[in-house]
Parts: structure tokens; sequence; C-alpha cells
């Protein structure tokens, strides 16, 4: 078993805003179960943990009370076995990947150029090496705000041609030196692409539109939908969720009458996003660009929500040469 290195972002916010914790709930990224060893310490009398990763599903140590389950969230409306009392959702990648140079995510180690969670599926060396050149442009363009993307893609497709890129070493280096010198005070120059590409190799955000669906589908009315998440392509996706789901986003003829389709299925517990407090910032790095949103469902049957309608970047990952 790992040990523990790897701190709930915002875990006291939930907890205060979601007491009383009771019932059952599901924590759609155990990791190193953090939030579901909280929730099941505030009161929760079951907590269902759910990861891809197979690393984790070997080694976890579970508590009484905390089931684990192989799977990805965007399924587990189907891996619960009753209506839930609450779904976490912590979106995007864990410690225990980050911090293990094979697992490849991190620009700071070297190790082979793979970040897949599920460890399974095309890996980010697939794209970098197979993909062509606007749809890794496309990729770094979309999935991380990366103004520079064009560039980066063709000087990633001139190393290629010299010799195949394998490490995540190799590749911060190929992106370094086709950008401008860094000032100071700035994050690392490879900060965006590795993003996109770690979106990319593991859909995480077609994962996050099918989890919410998800979840709106797998809570009982009055259960919690709580939603962590590290980057604006997320927030803003979860936001918008929550918003066309609590009825409060603009319709497109206001004097038309509302359809079933338009029926609150939420309301917001959290108006705007949580942020974590100077003092868990200062114990946990990670939490400074964490934002929490927490909606509660209502009593409206479940409904297909367009992961469009929600701002999800549209890219098909099927094509580009990788697949």
């Amino acid at each position: 078993m790992l040990a523990d290195p790897h701190i709930p972002v915002l875990l006291q916010p939930i907890l205060a805003q979601c007491a009383p914790v009771e019932g059952v709930w599901l924590d759609g990224t155990y990791g190193f179960g953090g939030y579901s060893r909280g929730l099941l310490g505030a009161g929760a009398a079951r907590v269902i943990g759910v990861d891809q990763d197979p690393d984790v599903i070997a080694q976890a140590e579970l508590p009484k009370g905390i089931e684990l389950i192989q799977g990805r969230f965007g399924e587990l409306d189907t891996l619960a076995d009753v209506p839930l009392d609450g779904v976490v959702l912590d979106i995007g990648v864990s410690s225990m990947q980050i911090d293990q140079s094979a697992r490849g995510f991190s620009f700071m180690r070297d190790g082979p150029l793979d970040m897949r969670m599920s460890q399974s599926g095309p890996s980010a060396a697939d794209i970098v090496n197979r993909g062509d050149e606007e749809f890794i442009a496309d990729i770094l363009f979309r999935f991380g705000e990366e103004r520079k993307s064009r560039r980066i893609a063709r000087g990633i497709v001139a190393a290629r041609n010299d010799a195949p890129i394998t490490t995540t070493l190799q590749l911060a280096d190929i992106i370094k030196k086709n950008l401008p010198y860094p000032k100071p005070n700035q994050p690392h120059p490879a900060t965006r692409s590795f993003q996109a590409l770690r979106i990319a190799v593991n859909d995480e955000l077609g994962e996050l539109a099918r989890g919410l669906v998800a979840a709106e589908a797998a809570l009982k009315p009055g259960g919690l939908l709580v939603v962590v998440t590290f980057h604006s392509l997320e927030d803003r996706m979860v936001k918008r969720f929550m918003q066309i789901r609590s009825g409060n986003a603009p319709r497109a003829n206001r004097y038309a009458p509302e359809t079933e389709a338009d029926a609150a299925r939420f309301e917001r517990v959290t108006r705007k996003a949580i942020e974590a407090d100077s003092d868990e910032c200062a114990a946990n790095p990670r939490a400074r660009s964490a934002r929490l949103r927490i909606a509660r469902r209502l009593d409206a049957p479940a409904a297909y929500t367009d992961p469009a309608d929600i701002g999800m970047p549209a890219i098909d990952l099927s094509k580009g040469g990788i697949l």
C-alpha cells in the first residue's frame, strides 16, 4: 500500500455545506480515499468508491463502510445499487498518478509519455507521434487553451521526424524550445500542453459530461451533487450544467410554455463557486485552483443533457490518425 500524501481538496467546505451527511454516497474518483473517509467520518452510512485506475483498486485498504469498484464516473448510475444521497466528483488527475514518474503525467519527472488513468487505450505518446499537426494543435488549443498551439504542434511534428517522442522530459523540452522564454513567476511552458494531452488521452471532459448526467439519474430527491474542478474548462461545464438543470439558464423564447425538458431537476446550493481559503492553500498548493459547486436533486425525472449545451469543446478524438 502506498503512503497517503494526498490531502482531499475543499473537504471541510464540502462537509459543512452538505451537513448533515447521511445515507449512501458515491465518491466518483476514489484515489487515496480521502473524500470517502471524510464522508464516512461525517456520518454517511456507506460510501461507494469508484476509480478507473487499476493501481488504486489493487492497493486500496478499505475501512468498514467503504466499498470500491473499478469504473468511470460516467457510468456511476449503473454502478450504484441504490438511489444515492450524494455524489462527489473530484475532476482531474490525482497526486498518486502525478507523483509516479512511470505514469507519465508530469513534466517535472522523467518517465514514459503515457498519461492513461485507466492504463488502457491510446497514450499521450500515440497522440504526439501519430496525430497529424492540425489534430495536435486543436487538442492543445481547445483542451489547454494554449495560444501558441500551432507553433508547438509544428515543433512536435518536426522533432518526431528525427526521433520518436517517448518521454515526458523530451516532450517538455520540445515545447519549451518552441515558446518564448517565460517571465518570472509564470507557469512552466509545458503546463497547458500537458494538461491538454492528459484531458485528451482520458477523454476527461466527455467523462465529466457523462458523469453529470449519470449523477442526475443516480441521485434520489434531496440528494447532493458535489463537484470539485481544477481549471476553467471544467468549471464552466459544471456551472452551465447546474444552471440549465436548475431552470436558470436563458430560454430561447421566454414567452413559450415551459416544457418537460425545461423542468428544474436541481436547485443550486452554492450560487458561486467556493474556493479554498489561505490556510488550505498554504497547506495544500493544489487547492489554489480548485472550485467547488454543489446542487440538490429535485423530484423531476432525469433527462439527457447534450454536452455541447454545457460548453464541452468539440474534438473527435477518433480522428487525427490515432485510432
